[in-house]
């Protein structure tokens, strides 16, 4: 799926946060016996990518209507009419 800039930079700012969140759930579930901690960190890394991806925010919005618009207004030609 072909991603904006800014929504690369918004992906990346969430992997800022989930990834250590994940890597310290795995300490505590591998290595250190907390199963519980360990389990919970994992689960909210998960979580924070998860939203990011599939939760429509209020800044969402704008580009949504305007891809629409334009895909209804410039429809790409078909293979076979040519």
């Amino acid at each position: 799926m072909a991603r904006s800039l800014l929504g690369l930079v918004g992906l990346g700012a969430t992997l800022v946060f989930a990834l250590p969140a994940a890597m310290l759930g795995l300490d505590y579930l591998l290595l250190q016996g907390r199963p519980t901690a360990g389990a919970g960190l994992i689960v909210i890394a998960v979580l924070m990518i998860v939203v990011e991806e599939h939760v429509t925010t209020p800044m969402d919005l704008p580009t949504m209507v305007a891809d629409r618009t334009v895909g209804k207004l410039a429809k790409a030609p078909d293979d076979e009419e040519e």
